[in-house]
Formats: C-alpha cells, structure tokens, sequence
C-alpha cells in the first residue's frame, strides 16, 4: 500500500506503485488534464514518475511557479525540435530556462535570419499541435555519447563525455527528436501553446572566445495567452521608456568608445543627478549621518585584509607606483572602517552613521554593460552604520522607514522584501550568522513588512535585506539593501570602548537607498518615461516638456 499525502493534508491510498498522473486523474479529470508536472516530497518530476513509497505529492499546473519553470524547459526542446526539422545538418548544443524565457545554441552553416526565426516559430506551433507524448529514457553514459555521435551531435556528446562515466544519463524524446536533459517536463507537446521567438545573436561554445560561435534562439514562453500578451505589450513599452533613447533624445548623457561602461553627463543630465544627490544628502543631515570622503586608490593589503581580494580580484582595477600595488575601490565600506579607527570611539558615540556619495569602478565584462544602468564606474548613496549587537534591530527598523519615504518621493510605492541568508562560503561563526539573521527578519516583522527568504543568496561577510521596487510597467528592480556585518570591524582591528570600560567589536551595518546613483537615474527615467517630475527635471519648459508631451498619453 502506498500512501499520498497532499498539501491540504488528505491521505489517498493506493494498492502499489503510482505515477503522479494516476494520482491526478484520482482526484479528477480536470486536474489530470491540467497537470503538468509534480512535486514528490519537494523535488519536482513528471507526471510519469512512479511514487513507489509513502510521500507527499503536489500537482503542478500551470499556475504554479514551477509549471511555468517546466513549460519553459519544455519549450527549450521544442524550440531545439523545430530547428532540426527545418535545418537538419544544424547541431544542437544548450537551451537553458533564464529569466522570463529560455534559450538554445545551435551550430548551423550560415546565421539565422528574421525569416528563418518566423519559420521556426511556425514550425513549432505545428509541432506542439501534433500533442506528441515527450518520453523519458536512461542511458549508460558511454552508450549515450556513441548514440549521439551516431546522430552527429558531436556537441551534445562532448557534453556527455564530461559526466562521470559511472553515472547514468537521461533523455527526452518527442516525435523525431530526441535530447539530453535532467527534465522534468510536460507529459506532450500540446501543453505548450504560449510561445514567441524574440532574436537570434552569437554565443561562443562553453563561453570561451577561443571556441567556435555559435546562434543563440532566444525566445519567451507562458502558461496563457494573456500572460504572453502582457509581457510582449510591456517589451513594447520598455522599448518606448528606455533611458538611452531617451537620454540621447533629451540631451541627457552618453557613452563613449574612448571610455567604455563609464558615462559622459551633460548639462541637462548633470542637473539631474544634482538634485537625486542633493534630495539624498538632506536624507543624510535629517537622519543622523555624518558625510565623509574616502580615497579612489587605496593599497592591495587593506582589500586582502577585507576578504575583497580572494572574491573580487578578477573585477578590480589595479595599478602600482613605486612597487606598490594599489586597487580603485569597487566599495567604500574598508575606507568608512579607517575613518572610523582614526580616534577611540565610545559605545556613547554608537550608533555612528557614515554617508559617502563614493564613486567606485568594477571591471565588468564588456557583454554586460548597459547604458548607465550597469557600468564600469558608479557613484553610491553608501552608508555604514556602526553599532552594538543590541542597536541592530533598531537601525533595521528606522532604515526601513527612511527607504520606504525616499522611494515613495521618487514615485514608487510597490517593494518587495527579502532576506538573503549565509551562502556556502562565508566568514564568520554559524552563531554571528544566526543573530544577523534573526535581526533582519524581525526588523522587517516590527516594520510589518512581509517578506521571503532567499537561501544561500547573502554577501560573504553577512546576511542582507534586499528592497526591490516595481516600476510603472512591472519590472522589478534591486536597489537599497542594508546588511549586518560582524566580521569586517575585527579584520580591520575596529574597537570602541563599552559601558563596562573594555574594548569591543563595533557591528557594521552595510546600507544603501537608491544604491549606484547612474542605475537609478536610469530607473527613473524609464520609470517615468523621460518626463521626469517638475523638482527633478532639468527644464520645465521649452524643449523638454515639447519633446515628451507629445508621448506622454500614449505612456501613463
């Protein structure tokens, strides 16, 4: 006898082994049609997956998270189908989930075209029509890299021959093709109805320059027609709002060959970032900050005494002079920990607030530049709280008010709150990390803010809050964070002088507001599409109001 239990905590019985979709289809004929996956004590499987033993079973549907992660998955494939029934002699390499889609790699003789990708698109809505059974098998490692060699995917089976050779692989087949993948996926094609194709751009083999360029489909798949539609009308609409046309059409900034991911402000822009900077330094002087400066360069010990070096070495700017070796800070926390050891501080000057308007540069990768939403050099609304154990929650408290206030100024009232947890390298006990924790979770309860937990996701040396704001078109956007930090105040030898006259471990509470000052003009540009509120804009007349009154209907 096995026995089911589901998320409403009914028991059904079965006589032996049952596949989800036989549970389903007990619980009824709508939901047997409906499902699309299931999660067998957490892990999610297709609906064939036996259930052999006593488990807890929830049907996944298409409106669950989960549903839509395995539609998309699917999709992948039938993506990956598709082009081998149009172009045979192309090669199929990769096609993972990503954010609001998937993509796939092929190798194929020429590039794709628009024509091609019409085609494709075509091609696949045929195919998911047919509503063909996708079937898992498994295969010894070996004997899968010679069937797909057979076949003359000789990337697919380089992808095989890096598995372990004791372990088994599984595949999915449906129709004439048949693919590598850990699954799970929808029990046919006829699942996947809500699909669109969006570009096609080049992806080397592995991510390595050295290896051959391949053609990476990207597309975008849903669990409903509406779904779809709102997605592709809000694309459209973030097209129309995107702060480098805008910032070009309103004379705002721009980007230079001579000076790549860095950003050239004009006039008008530059009178923009004034007012953020100056509404932010008010912020500052109406809640206890003390503003300071710190140094662009500072030497190569004072990061690997931080941790800084071993995590961020490969993203740093570095130089020597006079056979020292200097980094440009990616952060300004050390330089905050220096300004506060200058002098003995007392648990009665805690807590002590810094604010640095502090400009740092990170090396990022030239694919990843874009606009001045992310770049190579950025000015922060950074901030450093340092405080006893016992001031935390507190702090959390008052920072989470003050950031719901600013936000609500620049025009956004909808945040998500999370609280990313100790990730696997870390420094620092479990019991520092338990109490950090704890800290931030309740600040956010005291502030009756509900919240999720996002495992693994904190900084090295600490958990965090992360603020995310939604934007008038319902992007989500990550901006102000704040997190606790016990241990970089004592790599830097930090103290002040407690109520009992010993010497203590200041804690250090990492914050920011709006976070890079360039990312969030950019967010506030789209946000309001170029017709920026009167405090803000750089001209409330004339050209500005000219330009974007004409669209402004069209965009509210």
């Amino acid at each position: 006898m096995v026995q089911i239990t589901l998320p409403d905590g009914s028991l059904r019985e079965f006589p032996g082994p049952v596949t989800v979709a036989e549970v389903a289809a007990s619980i009824g004929a709508g939901l047997a049609k409906a499902a699309l996956a299931g999660k067998v004590d957490g892990k999610v499987v297709d609906t064939s997956f036996t259930i052999a033993a006593n488990a807890q079973l929830a049907i996944i549907t298409g409106k669950d998270a989960d549903g839509l992660e395995v539609v998309r998955h699917s999709t992948a494939h039938l993506l990956a189908y598709a082009v081998k029934d149009l172009y045979p002699d192309a090669q199929v390499t990769i096609g993972p989930v990503i954010e609001n889609g998937f993509y796939y790699d092929f190798s194929y003789s020429r590039p794709f075209t628009l024509e091609d990708l019409a085609a494709i698109e075509k091609r696949m809505t045929e195919l998911a029509n047919k509503d063909e059974p996708v079937v898992r098998r498994v295969l010894p490692r070996d004997e899968a890299v010679a069937y797909f060699k057979g076949m003359g995917e000789h990337y697919k089976a380089e992808i095989i021959g890096s598995i372990p050779s004791n372990e088994d692989v599984s595949l999915y087949k449906e129709g004439t093709f048949e693919d590598l993948c850990r699954g799970p996926h929808v029990p046919s094609t006829g699942k996947l109805k809500h699909f669109k194709l969006m570009k096609v751009a080049g992806a080397y083999w592995r991510g390595d320059s050295k290896n051959e360029m391949l053609q990476r489909i990207y597309g975008t798949a849903w669990t409903s027609k509406d779904d779809l539609q709102n997605y592709l009308t809000q694309l459209e609409e973030a097209e129309k709002r995107d702060h480098r046309k805008l910032g070009r059409e309103l004379d705002l900034f721009h980007i230079d060959e001579h000076a790549p991911g860095l950003v050239f402000w004009h006039p008008k822009g530059w009178s923009v970032w004034q007012k953020v900077e100056q509404y932010m330094r008010a912020v500052y002087q109406d809640n206890g900050y003390q503003e300071v400066k710190g140094p662009q360069i500072i030497d190569k010990s004072l990061w690997e005494k931080t941790g800084h070096w071993d995590k961020y070495r490969d993203n740093m700017f570095t130089t020597e002079s006079e056979k020292r070796d200097y980094a440009l800070k990616p952060m300004n926390c050390p330089g905050h920990i220096l300004i506060f050891k200058q002098g003995m501080k007392s648990y009665r000057d805690l807590p002590l607030r810094y604010g640095e308007f502090g400009q740092c540069h990170r090396n990022e990768p030239t694919g990843g530049l874009h606009g001045i939403m992310r770049v190579r050099g950025f000015t922060q609304d950074d901030g450093h709280i340092f405080c006893t154990e016992d001031q935390i929650l507190a702090e959390s408290v008052n920072f989470t008010t003050l950031l719901q206030k600013v936000y609500k100024d620049f025009g956004f009232t909808d945040i998500i709150y999370k609280v990313a947890t100790r990730p696997a390298q870390r420094i620092g006990s479990d019991e520092i990390w338990d109490k950090a924790e704890h800290a931030l979770m309740e600040s956010l309860r005291a502030s009756n803010c509900d919240f999720e937990i996002a495992p693994g996701d904190g900084a090295f040396y600490g958990p965090k809050i992360e603020y995310t704001l939604k934007d008038a078109i319902g992007r989500q956007w990550q901006c102000g964070t704040i997190q606790v930090d016990f241990s970089m105040a004592e790599r830097l030898d930090a103290e002040y002088v407690g109520e009992d006259g010993n010497r203590h471990r200041p804690v250090m509470l990492h914050r920011a507001i709006v976070g890079s000052m360039e990312r969030f003009i950019g967010i506030l540009i789209e946000q309001h599409a170029g017709a920026l509120p009167v405090w803000l804009a750089p001209t409330q007349v004339d050209a500005f109001i000219e330009l974007v009154q004409s669209d402004i209907e069209s965009k509210v």
